[in-house]
Formats: structure tokens, C-alpha cells, sequence
């Protein structure tokens, strides 16, 4: 496998090698190389050859099914699982909501070919897979996933062996929710653990936000839907995504039921089963012979011309006359995404029923969406208004010159992503829906706030920095469990956009730049973009659990490189 352009520095804090953001400091003599200067602002530029062409749609869009559970869950009352397991804290919420059912993942070496023109190679993948495993879990029935470290320890290329898994953004207490200092091999642990290990594991208890308010499992105006995990090993996060360590995870309730036909008057009734369909969105670069490459030393961002959906570049997707559910997911490095859909190029309009996960309170007809990195949306199409035989064009208008942020005017000639051909005869009548009233909100009750925080978000001494403070596993922030805050965050610059996910809970945007949010931002949400001179005022619950998160950004360059700030839930 050929990295050409990269550096291979072995895992921060790892006594094997000196930290990764110090190389990266120390690295600009060797580095400098790889960038010009362009035009008046100097913008830095990589001096990367393009990728081999490629034909587009010539592969069919992977679909994936759920993976099995197994049938038990083998570890004591307390969730420890012997000296096989990396030295995690005991899982805080084991005993009120048991695992049910057990899941086991390894991360490890796979194969996979991105395209029939390129070579197949080798991908770091949650079971050798890309994207990893498709999850389906349902509210009320608690999981144990077991995730498994089986990467070499010998670091090959760009990225690092040691792991940390994130599920995104699940209510998920402190230990499972994979902070970015707790990573694991079998010969290397992070300074929070207290010993290697093979694996971890993950308590997932499918539990609602607002557990303690409401009793039983939570305020099911709080679920989430499209959930997504990755792995999110500190200083290493871009380059192991970046690899392939990305997955789904879909969450259902009696609400969002995942079944069409449901009987269930509180069912939706949404496009189901072969009709929901994941999408995860990534752009990436390609050497000479057609081999991965990644270009880790640009604090800048990162972003590639090769446009792919669940691991395939441009495919090409065959679809009944009749509705369908997509689950949309802007998963690359740093770029953010303007998505459209056109027939004969004529811009179609959609249904968008969700944002970041969350079902909205009533669907909003669409022309376009956009995605920073780590948003989601999930849009319904009926593909019944189209003749037999149309080919439609999902398309990405937004303009990327490098990985700061896009630009101000959109593409002469939109990149074609995905194509959708309507040959398929329709299996059976369409009996799904999309109802006029999705999922309720929570209100939003200002006196619960207890204090205002402000955070910017800038560049200082060559890093990303969070108030003028890279990452340093001290808490610079500690909201007291039952409460709720404000958060202001506040990007000053004219020449960066950052995407900022705050994990745990789902927040509301009161305002956007001093006004009231669009309408597709008014539901809840866990990542909230903001552009150059942009700000947004953030309405924050912190429930149920306690322990140790992180915000950060998710262009994931600038995560590394340490926009990225922790914050505990105290009691």
C-alpha cells in the first residue's frame, strides 16, 4: 500500500514515540514541500497530482443488512469482562438497564476495492469491513457491544493501532462513549485506563434522555435515529476514519418503528426495511497506482477528488416507483456538502424528516441540503412521480479550493455522486407514509439554566485551539447533572468553517447569528456548523449521567491538531 505523502509517527502518548501534534509541529521543513502559496491571501494549496480516473457508475451501491447478535452476554453482574478487557471504569448504568443482547466487532486489516479501475488494498476496518457492520437497536432493549483490537501493533502508513470508539451521539454514559483518551491495544492503553487490553466493552442501555425526570427509560421526545460510530483515538481521529473505521447505527422505537406495516396507531409508518437505506458520504485521493493517500501534516483540513457512497466511488443505485427512506451522513475529513437531486437537470424537491438524527416535528419540502461533517439528515423521495426507466442524479453544488471551508459561490457543473435508476418493478402496493407530524420536541425552558458559557473556536501558535486552549485532558467546563446551560459558540474568523459536535446530549439552537434558526436547524441537534463570523447560541440539558465528554471539531484535521475541549458532568 503507497502513502507517498505521508509521515509515520507511532501513537501519541505511546512511550514508543513523542507525541503526534509535536511531529506535526517539528514536521513543517519536511512537509513544506507539499503546498505553494496562491494568490493574494496566500491560501496553502497541495501540490497533489490528481487521482487515476475513474468511470462513473460503474458499481452498484452496497447495501447493507443488520449484524446478528449473539445470543448471550458473557461478562459478571458488573460488566467486567476478566484481564482479557482493557481497564475501563465499571459501566454506571449495568445494573438498571442489563444488556439483553451482546454484539462482538473486531477492528482489523481488511480488503476492499473502491472502484473496478482501481486496485483492491488493504483498509482498517470494524470487521475488516467499509463501511463497518450495520447496527439496529431498539429503545428499551440494552446492547454490550464488544469491540476488539486485532490491528497491528507495528503502525503501517497513516493513523494509529491503538482505538477508541465513539458512538455518535447516543445518551451514553461517561465509560462506553469512547473518549478520545482512552484507547487500547493489546500492548498499549491511554493514560486514563489502568491496563491494556484486547478489547472493550461498550454498555449501550437504549435509554431516552431524561430517565431520571421521566422514570422507565427517558422522554421519547428525546430519541435519535441515524446514529453513526467511528473511531475517535486522540491525535489519530482524521487518518482512522480516513482508513475506514465508520459504521452505522440505526435506533427504533414503537414511534419510529422501522416497519412500514405497523400496525401501531403511534407508528409512523415511514419507508422500512429495503426501503431504508443508509448513505455515508466521503471524498478521497488516490496515488498514481491507484492506492489510498492522505496528507496528515496540513493543519489546514483535508479533501479529496474522489466522491464516494458507503465505500464506493459515483455508484449507481436500482429503485422501485415508490418511496424511499435515505439516511444521509457527510463522514469525510473536512468537507462540507451541498446535496441536490436532478432529473433531465432539473433540481428535484424532497421530504427532510430528520436532522442530525432527530425526527423534526413535521417534514419540510427541500431542494437542497447541507451537510458540514458529522451532520445528518435523513430525506424521503418518492420515486413514483419519475417515468420507468428515469436516472436521477444526486449531485453535490458546494465549491471546496482546500480543506478551510467551501467556498462563497457553488460549482458551474455539480459533482454527480450517486445515480438512481427507476427499472425495478414495484414488489408490492407502497402503504408507507410521511405523516404531517413527525416526533414532538421538548419544550425549551429557559429557567432551567443555571449559567452561560462562551467558547471560541480559533487558530493560535499553529493549532486549533477552544478559547485559546488546545486540548489537554483538563475539564474546561464541569455542568452539574439535573441542570441546563447555555453555550455560546463563537467562530471569529473569516477563513474557517468548523463543524462542532458536543457529545452526550442533544442541544437547540436558540439563535443563529443573533436571529432564529432556519427551520431545519430547529430541531435537536448534536453538530452545529459554524461558518466564517458565524455564531450560534446553544440551549444544553445534562441528564441521568456523569463523567468525562469532549466538543470538538469535526473536521477531523482540526480535531488532531487540538480543537477539542473536555468537559465533565459532575454531581
Amino acid at each position: 500500500m503507497s502513502n507517498r505523502q505521508d509521515l509515520h509517527p507511532s501513537p501519541a502518548g505511546s512511550p514508543r514515540s513523542p507525541t503526534r501534534r509535536l511531529l506535526l509541529k517539528t514536521a513543517g521543513a519536511s512537509a513544506a514541500g507539499a503546498f505553494v502559496a496562491r494568490g493574494s491571501a496566500q491560501t496553502l494549496v497541495p501540490l497533489r497530482p490528481p487521482s487515476p480516473p475513474t468511470t462513473p457508475w460503474a458499481q452498484e451501491l452496497p447495501v447493507q443488512q443488520p449484524i446478528r447478535p449473539e445470543s448471550s452476554v458473557s461478562t459478571d453482574a458488573t460488566g467486567i469482562a476478566g484481564a482479557d478487557e482493557c481497564g475501563r471504569a465499571d459501566h454506571q448504568a449495568w445494573s438498571r438497564f442489563p444488556p439483553q443482547l451482546m454484539y462482538r466487532v473486531d477492528v482489523k486489516v481488511g480488503s476492499h476495492r473502491f472502484h473496478p479501475e482501481l486496485p483492491t488494498q488493504e483498509v482498517w476496518g470494524y470487521d475488516g469491513r467499509v463501511p463497518g457492520p450495520l447496527f439496529h437497536a431498539r429503545y428499551g432493549q440494552p446492547i454490550l457491544v464488544r469491540f476488539r483490537n486485532q490491528l497491528p501493533n507495528a503502525l503501517q502508513g497513516f493513523g494509529s493501532p491503538d482505538i477508541s470508539v465513539h458512538l455518535h451521539n447516543l445518551h451514553t454514559p461517561s465509560e462506553s462513549d469512547g473518549f478520545p483518551v482512552d484507547w487500547f491495544s493489546e500492548t498499549a492503553c491511554g493514560p486514563t485506563l489502568t491496563r491494556p487490553g484486547r478489547f472493550k466493552d461498550h454498555h449501550y442501555p437504549m435509554v431516552y434522555a431524561g430517565v431520571e425526570a421521566f422514570g422507565g427509560i427517558g422522554d421519547p421526545r428525546e430519541a435519535l435515529g441515524t446514529l453513526w460510530y467511528h473511531d475517535h483515538r486522540l491525535d489519530f481521529t482524521a487518518p482512522n476514519v480516513y482508513r475506514g473505521m465508520a459504521g452505522f447505527f440505526l435506533a427504533f422505537d414503537e414511534i419510529d418503528s422501522g416497519n412500514e406495516h405497523d400496525g401501531n396507531p403511534s407508528a409512523l409508518r415511514l419507508p422500512s426495511g429495503a426501503y431504508d437505506v443508509p448513505l455515508m458520504f466521503g471524498d478521497k485521493q488516490f496515488d498514481s497506482g491507484g492506492n489510498l493517500m492522505f496528507d496528515q501534516f496540513n493543519g489546514d483540513g483535508f479533501i479529496g477528488d474522489k466522491f464516494l457512497v458507503n465505500g464506493k466511488i459515483q455508484p449507481f443505485f436500482h429503485v422501485e416507483p415508490r418511496k424511499y427512506r435515505f439516511r444521509m451522513l457527510a463522514a469525510g475529513t473536512s468537507r462540507v456538502w451541498d446535496f441536490q437531486l436532478r432529473w433531465q437537470n432539473r433540481v428535484q424537491s424532497f421530504a427532510q424528516i430528520a436532522n442530525d438524527g432527530n425526527l423534526l416535528v413535521a417534514p419540510l419540502l427541500r431542494s437542497n441540503v447541507r451537510l458540514g461533517n458529522a451532520e445528518r439528515a435523513d430525506i424521503v423521495v418518492d420515486f413514483s412521480r419519475f417515468p420507468v426507466g428515469s436516472e436521477l442524479i444526486l449531485t453535490n453544488r458546494l465549491k471546496h479550493l482546500d480543506g478551510r471551508k467551501p467556498e462563497n459561490d457553488f460549482l458551474s457543473t455539480p459533482d454527480p455522486l450517486l445515480k438512481f435508476i427507476v427499472d425495478k418493478p414495484l414488489a408490492a402496493a407502497d402503504e408507507s407514509q410521511v405523516p404531517g407530524r413527525l416526533r414532538e420536541q421538548p419544550p425549551i425552558t429557559l429557567s432551567e439554566v443555571v449559567t452561560t458559557r462562551n467558547f471560541q473556536f480559533n487558530r493560535s501558535g499553529g493549532g486549533w485551539t477552544i478559547n485559546d486552549r488546545e486540548f489537554n485532558n483538563r475539564p474546561i467546563a464541569t455542568p452539574k447533572v439535573g441542570t441546563a446551560e447555555i453555550w455560546n459558540l463563537v467562530n471569529p474568523s473569516g477563513g474557517w468553517a468548523h463543524p462542532i459536535h458536543i457529545h452526550f446530549e442533544e442541544g437547540r439552537i436558540l439563535q443563529r447569528n443573533g436571529r432564529e434558526p432556519p427551520e431545519h436547524e430547529r430541531g435537536r441537534k448534536d453538530v452545529y456548523t459554524i461558518g466564517p463570523n458565524e455564531s450560534v447560541r446553544v440551549f444544553l440539558r445534562f441528564r441521568d449521567f456523569t463523567g468525562k465528554y469532549v466538543m470538538h471539531c469535526h473536521n477531523t484535521i482540526h480535531e488532531d491538531h487540538a480543537m477539542m475541549g473536555r468537559w465533565d458532568i459532575v454531581a
